[in-house]
């Protein structure tokens, strides 16, 4: 008889499992980002079947993303939106944030990252990096990190290039292992540049639509 009772609770469990994967499926074939083309929301499903539950960092507009975090039940889902916006995700943490640059500032900011490099500054300190994150953001190894906010969508509003170089420290940091920093609107000049310049060109190992996905591998003990 507890033989019996064992067995059943085993498979209710894996029916139970399977269903909750397959509801989130299909909430995320409805409701994935509607400015996303074909090709973009077939790219996502593919990329997050394949790797939830894991830990999911995301900044941009948190009721875009409202699909993945339900399809990433039993792991960790984390929005970071503009702290304009109002919160609108389930099944997530979302935080507001502030960015201090705006899109017109992007070639300068470049530039003088650049200068830092050559200085060899911490990193950091640097004027790109996001310094008002929870503490959360900075504590958790990262499986995935997506971009694709603030908007930038005009030169007076909020740009990427903070989200994008810091993404990259996320991704570096000695308790994260493999991470893959996914990028949205790489068709936009600021997105493909800072891209480049802090997610490197060599990491690069797929791109569908306007979506870039980098893997960032950190050796162990590094």
């Amino acid at each position: 008889l507890l033989l019996f009772i064992l067995c059943a609770v085993s498979v209710f469990r894996f029916l139970r499992t399977g269903m909750v994967k397959l509801n989130a499926f299909v909430l995320l074939r409805r409701d994935l980002h509607t400015s996303w083309n074909a090709k973009e929301k077939q790219f996502i499903r593919n990329f997050f079947a394949g790797r939830v539950p894991c830990n999911v960092l995301v900044f941009g507009d948190g009721g875009g993303y409202s699909a993945i975090a339900s399809m990433n039940a039993g792991g960790l889902t984390v929005i970071l939106q503009d702290s304009r916006l109002r919160p609108t995700a389930s099944h997530a943490r979302v935080y507001g944030i502030t960015y201090a640059t705006a899109a017109s500032e992007a070639y300068r900011l470049l530039r003088d990252s650049r200068e830092e490099k050559k200085k060899k500054k911490n990193r950091d300190r640097s004027q790109l990096a996001l310094r008002n994150l929870p503490p959360e953001v900075w504590d958790t190894p990262w499986d995935v990190v997506v971009v694709d906010g603030p908007k930038g969508d005009s030169p007076e509003s909020p740009g990427r290039m903070a989200s994008i170089y810091t993404a990259g420290l996320l991704a570096r940091k000695k308790n994260s292992t493999t991470t893959h920093v996914v990028v949205h609107d790489t068709d936009r000049m600021i997105e493909k540049w800072f891209s480049r310049e802090f997610l490197c060109e060599g990491n690069l190992v797929w791109s569908k639509g306007r979506f870039w996905d980098f893997r960032i591998v950190n050796p162990p003990g590094s």
